[in-house]
This record gives structure tokens, C-alpha cells and sequence, in this order.
């Protein structure tokens, strides 16, 4: 029966240790103290097999309780394991000068804390029976002195040979440092025979360097009289190899009691160290990439937190999600797709620093913790390396994939004081980025629970929108420049919401995008401009042309040259009254296929417009390429033409290319005298904007159409955005 006293002046440390201590073995007593002080009155009277002790309490800190224990006689050779929050070297050392067997860090790893006490209880157990084993032959040898000579010679050689029997090495120095006895088990590990190093200095049989620290020690028993506790050391043998070994030290006296000398004995657990390290990586890493699991991970942010509190700098969770990893298993298999989870934990590996933490949580999830962050920046910057290094893998294996991510960044202390917030309030963040369409990276805002929330209540008003008929069009006349005369009008969405009044589509479109409503949407757009549209006559007969935003998420989704043929149909409208406006978005489709439903859409009889030209993809290479009819110049370069002459080169390339390739050039955002004078300088061929009107309802339009010339509207002075 096992007796185990628990240290800690915490009530939910104690129970649970308590717990733990209990489940090591059958029969397990356990004693728990609060106080150290009373644990030191108990421990008196009583001796116990293994003392665990926190080491930070009231009254007496670990080391000071330590070193007071050992001052007991029965004491010396308790093993005692240290649960200690504190990594720093300092720490641990006064623990081990103080008498300290073995470390457990906090938070405490249950499975690790069983195996260490029931390692350290069957180590008890064989020293006892060690020490049982030499009392009773001390016995023996004690009464063949008391009898004949030839029976103590015959004890002493029994005695020899049962140590030299028994798997532990044994060895004895006088005080001088000179060897006074090995068994066979210490000669054969060094490669001595017993007989050559007798009288010889200890360094004979342990090496300059182990032989110095081994006599230091011993030195240390001889002047205190006191047996060292046990402690673990490595040794290397005579082959070569790396062994650990758990030493005690004891002192050796004569008939005086006084100490001539020191016994040293070392049990090799080198077995059980390995057997220890192998359970605890299986228990705290992946066995696909053999990177860190989520419990590793989660250990190491508490450990990180706690360091926090002393004052060490922030740090930054990657939560990291594959996007369309289905994809990946339905092109390679489930083995390809373990491979390719594989090739990014490689890829990932190379990225981080040694003092980061990668670490694979889930299915096609990692995450990585990056230390020393000085601020947002630094994560920022991290996170667009992981983007980037993921994205290297497309085409794994010559697969028409492309590698994708979507990361989530939580900061500490920012956005969480535990790694349970940390983990969640990252999780919410790559959600979010998933949401944004997906490789990309975003940091968790503390309002973004309330966001969501406040999203679900959108998407719910947005599908009722449509239902209620609450969706309206303005519509914002365009005029050719050389005439002044209105040549039609560019659609725009509003919604007429309940409470809210007349709503702007920023507002709601991106999330229209997001969960899809965006498709009906347009297609009603389409519909009811088509309608209006075909009313529109003026009294010189020439007819008024209509332009319609279209999302790169209907050219995605939908065969749009066969819908815009049947909304044509349906309305009756002339083809050549509609221009189609699409985006750069557009051109991130597959450029082949968008090319083909353009020629498509032109041989209806349609007119294509690039949108906001000059801001992103649309280059020279696209304009070329695309079969458009028409360019609008971003309002970005019109707003500065005066004051930026960057912008007015701008302005003037883009007229250029597309007078070149014999395209109408439209200018947006049209505000004031002096930028529509500068257009026409320019040769800029049509425009709109403030200037010319805002986006009106259609009984507004109708009415400023039927004047053939135009004069300037007021308004010289409004600033806005056409939509």
C-alpha cells in the first residue's frame, strides 16, 4: 500500500490531484494538505512513498517546504515532484538545490502526472526492497563477525555477488575521491574491469567531466552527513550510447558513525524516459503530418497567456481553413487528399520561426500560433505569407486544383483572456473571411457577433424585398458630348425599406452577394429596366438606350446570353437599346468562357460596357481581348482631373486605347463645369454625373428626356457616388 501526500493550498488543485494520485494503483493512500506548514507535522511522524507539492503557497514556497523536509531523518530519499507554473532555469534550480526529484508543469497534463507518480512510486518500491535486501544481509554479515571469520569472508562474498546481480550500478568512493568498490553492472556500462579502478580517482571510472560533478556531490554528503535525493542524469557508455539513470547518494560510515565515504547507485530508466516521450507525442500530435494536435496547441496558448501576465509581448492565433477541400478529395482520393493535407503542413512548417507553433486541429484546419507580434501589422503581414505559401500548391500532383485558404486572426490579449476564447473568436474570423469569398485573411472585431446577428435580420428583409415588391430602379441620364443630348440612362437598384426609407445598394448588395439573393435580384434589375425601357420615345424617334449592372455572380451562375435573350423577348425591347455593364470581377472567371458568352450576347444585338475602367484588371490585354463596345472611366480619375496630373494621364490613355480599338469612352461622375470641359478636351465621347442630373425616379427621367438639347442641370456643387 502507497502513500501519497498532496501539497497545494488551492481546494480544486488538491481534489483533483488528490483524484489523479488515487487512480494511479490499487490500494493508493492519499493525505492532502492545504498548508505546508502542517504538511511538515504530519510528514514528522509519517513516512510516505511520493510527496507532490505546489510550488508557489503561502507561508513556505516549494523550495523552502522541500528543503525542509529533507531536514527530516527518514527523509532523504522521498522522491518529490514540483507543479510549478514558472519555467525560468532559476526556478527549477532552487527546487533542485532544495532536494527536488522530478517537474510537472501547470496546467498539469493528467495522463503525464499518473505515469510520473506511478513510475516514481515502483522506483520507491525497488529501492525498498534494495534497502530491505541489504539490511537483511547486513544482518547476516553482522552475526558471521560475531562468529567466525571464515563465515564473515563467505557473508562478504555473498553480499558482493548479490550486488553485482542485482541491474543497478553500484559504486563507492571514499571521502578523498578515490574508488573503493563497482560492481560488474558499472564496470561492463564503462568498460572497466572492477579490480582496475580500485583506489583509483572516481574520474577513472565516470571521465573527467562526470567524474568532477559525481565528487562535487559527494563531497556535499560527506560534509553534511545526509543522503542526496534521487535525480536523473545521462550518462554515456563505453559504446557510445545516451543513457538516463535515476542516482542516489548515500553516505558510508564507520564503527564511529562517522562518514569515510559515499555509495552511489544508478538505475537506468532510459526505457522508461523513451516509452514516457513516445505517449506523450502520440497524445499531443497528429499522426498524418506528426505536427501538434489541438491539445498541444491549447497547452501551449495557456502557457503563453501565463507569460502574458508577467509582462512578455502580445501574440497572434492563425486559424487556417482550406476552401473546397471536398474538391480536392473528390479529384484525388481520400490518400491524395492526405497527401495534399501533408504537402501544406510541410509548406506551413518552412514558414513559421522556431519559436512559432504549427499545428493541424481538424480535418483540412490548422492553426498557427505566432509569437512576439508587435502589433496588428506583423499579423497581417504573417498572414498573407500563409495565403501565399498555400496557394504555391496548386496543381498538386499535376491536378487542375487551386490551393485556397481562408484565415481567422485572433490577438492576445485583445480578443481573449483564455485559449478557449482565443480558438472560438478566431474561428468566428475565418468564418467571416470564408464569407468574403474565401482566400483571404480576417481579424476578429469584438462586434462581430452583433454583425452577424445583424445579418441574419438583413438576409430575412432582403428575400422578403423581393416578395413585397419593395425594390425600385432610378435612373441616371448619360449624354453624348458632341450634341448635349440625352442617349439614355444607366439603371440603378434602390430599396424602398420599411422604416429606413430609400436605401443605396451599398448597403445591401454585398450581402446579397454572399447568401446568393443577388441572382434574383439582378434578374428582376434586368426585367423591369427591359420594361421601362421600352417606353421611353422621344419626339425626334430616336430611341433612348438602358444600361444595367450585371454581377460576375450571374456568369457564374447562370447561361446569361439565353436569359438576356428571353427577357428581351418577354419585354419586347430592341437589343440595341440594351448595354450590358460588367465589372473587373468578371474577368476572374475562366477568360475563354467569358469570352464566349460576351459574343454571344453581342450577336443578340447588345452592347457591352466595361464598368469602372482603369481600377483593376480591365488592362490593356482584356480591353483587347474582350468583344465590348464600350469603356466608362472610373469617377476616381474624373473627381481630380483638374488638380492630379496623374489622374488626367489617365484619362487620356484610357481615351486613347479605346478610340484605338474603336470604342465609346464614357466618363462617370461628371460634377462640374470645369471637368466636362476638360472631358471634351480630352475627346472623351459621352458622360454622366451630378452635373448632367442624380439618379432620378422614372417619372423624373421620362420627363428630362423629352428636352433634345439638354441644358446643365444645378447641382454643380453635389458630391456622391452614382449608386
Amino acid at each position: 500500500m502507497s502513500i501519497v501526500v498532496i501539497v497545494d493550498d488551492r481546494v480544486t488543485n488538491r481534489n483533483i490531484f488528490s483524484r489523479l494520485a488515487a487512480s494511479v494503483e490499487a490500494g493508493v493512500v492519499v493525505h492532502a494538505f492545504g498548508d505546508p506548514v502542517e504538511a511538515l507535522a504530519w510528514l514528522a511522524a509519517n513516512t510516505p512513498d511520493l510527496i507532490i507539492t505546489d510550488y508557489k503557497m503561502p507561508h513556505l514556497d516549494g523550495a523552502e517546504f522541500i528543503r525542509s523536509y529533507r531536514e527530516i531523518p527518514a527523509a532523504f530519499d522521498i522522491p518529490v515532484i514540483v507543479i510549478t507554473v514558472y519555467e525560468e532555469r532559476s526556478f527549477r534550480l532552487r527546487a533542485l538545490e532544495a532536494g527536488a526529484t522530478d517537474f510537472l508543469n501547470s496546467p498539469v497534463d493528467h495522463h503525464e502526472f499518473v505515469t510520473r507518480a506511478r513510475n516514481l512510486l515502483k522506483l520507491r518500491r525497488q529501492q525498498l526492497l534494495l534497502e530491505s535486501k541489504a539490511d537483511s544481509l547486513e544482518k547476516k554479515l553482522e552475526y558471521s563477525e560475531r562468529t567466525r571469520d571464515f563465515d564473515m569472508r563467505d557473508s562478504r562474498k555473498r553480499l558482493a555477488q548479490v550486488i553485482d546481480t542485482v541491474p543497478v550500478m553500484i559504486s563507492a568512493a571514499n571521502a578523498a575521491g578515490n574508488v573503493l568498490f563497482v560492481n560488474n553492472q558499472q564496470a561492463d556500462f564503462v568498460g572497466v574491469s572492477p579490480e582496475a579502478v580500485i583506489n583509483a580517482p572516481v574520474s577513472a571510472l565516470f571521465g573527467l567531466d562526470h567524474g568532477a560533478r559525481n565528487h562535487a556531490l559527494d563531497r556535499v554528503v560527506v560534509e553534511t552527513g545526509n543522503a542526496l535525493p534521487p535525480y536523473e542524469e545521462e550518462i554515456v557508455s563505453n559504446a557510445g550510447d545516451k543513457h538516463v539513470f535515476l542516482t542516489t547518494k548515500s553516505p558510508l560510515r564507520d564503527g564511529s558513525d562517522e562518514v569515510t565515504g559515499v555509495l552511489t547507485s544508478s538505475q537506468d530508466i532510459t526505457a522508461r524516459k523513451k516509452t514516457e516521450a513516445h505517449l506523450r507525442h502520440l497524445a499531443h500530435h497528429d499522426p498524418l503530418t506528426n505536427l501538434p494536435n489541438r491539445i498541444f496547441l491549447v497547452d501551449r496558448v495557456r502557457r503563453l497567456i501565463a507569460r502574458a501576465r508577467r509582462g512578455d509581448q502580445q501574440f497572434a492565433l492563425h486559424l487556417i481553413d482550406l476552401d473546397g477541400f471536398k474538391a480536392v478529395n473528390d479529384l484525388l482520393g481520400h490518400a491524395g487528399g492526405d497527401r495534399f493535407i501533408q504537402t501544406i503542413g510541410d509548406r506551413l512548417r518552412d514558414t513559421i520561426r522556431e519559436h512559432d507553433t504549427l499545428a493541424r486541429i481538424g480535418g483540412d484546419e490548422f492553426a498557427i500560433l505566432q509569437t512576439r507580434v508587435v502589433n496588428s501589422e506583423d499579423a497581417a503581414e504573417f498572414a498573407g505569407r500563409i495565403l501565399a505559401t498555400i496557394e504555391a500548391c496548386s496543381g498538386f500532383e499535376g491536378a487542375p486544383l487551386r490551393a485556397r485558404a481562408s484565415v481567422g486572426i485572433a490577438m492576445h490579449p485583445a480578443d481573449g483572456a483564455d485559449a478557449g476564447e482565443l480558438l472560438k473568436n478566431a474561428d468566428f474570423a475565418m468564418y467571416r473571411a470564408k464569407a468574403a469569398k474565401g482566400h483571404a485573411f480576417c481579424f476578429y472585431a469584438a462586434d462581430m457577433h452583433a454583425r452577424a446577428r445583424s445579418e441574419i435580420a438583413l438576409d430575412g428583409e432582403l428575400a422578403g424585398a423581393l416578395e413585397r415588391e419593395e425594390f425600385v430602379l432610378y435612373y441616371q441620364p448619360q449624354i453624348d458630348l458632341a450634341t448635349g443630348g440625352i442617349l439614355g440612362a444607366e439603371a440603378l437598384l434602390r430599396w424602398m425599406r420599411p422604416g429606413a426609407g430609400i436605401v443605396a445598394p451599398g448597403a445591401f448588395l454585398g450581402r446579397a452577394e454572399e447568401n446568393g439573393l443577388i441572382i434574383p435580384i439582378n434578374d428582376w434589375v434586368l426585367k423591369e429596366a427591359c420594361r421601362e425601357a421600352k417606353t421611353w420615345r422621344r419626339g425626334d424617334g430616336k430611341p433612348l438606350c438602358v444600361s444595367v449592372n450585371m454581377s460576375p455572380i450571374q456568369f457564374q451562375k447562370h447561361n446569361v446570353p439565353l436569359l438576356v435573350a428571353r427577357i428581351l423577348a418577354e419585354s419586347r425591347l430592341e437589343p440595341r437599346q440594351l448595354d450590358l455593364e460588367i465589372t473587373e470581377g468578371i474577368l476572374l472567371k475562366d477568360i475563354d468562357a467569358v469570352v464566349g458568352d460576351l459574343r454571344r450576347l453581342l450577336d443578340l444585338g447588345v452592347k457591352i460596357s466595361i464598368d469602372d475602367f482603369g481600377t483593376g484588371y480591365s488592362s490593356l490585354n482584356y480591353a483587347s481581348r474582350l468583344p465590348v463596345s464600350r469603356l466608362k472611366i472610373d469617377q476616381s480619375f474624373v473627381r481630380n482631373l483638374q488638380s492630379e496630373t496623374n489622374d488626367a494621364a489617365v484619362v487620356r490613355a484610357i481615351v486613347t486605347l479605346g478610340h484605338s480599338l474603336d470604342l465609346v469612352v464614357l466618363a462617370e461622375g461628371v460634377e462640374t463645369a470645369e471637368q466636362l470641359a476638360a472631358l471634351r478636351a480630352e475627346g472623351c465621347d459621352e458622360a454622366q454625373g451630378y452635373y448632367f442630373g442624380k439618379p432620378m425616379p422614372a417619372e423624373e427621367f421620362r420627363k428630362l428626356a423629352g428636352v433634345d438639347p439638354i441644358a446643365p442641370r444645378g447641382n454643380k456643387s453635389a458630391t456622391g457616388s452614382r449608386r
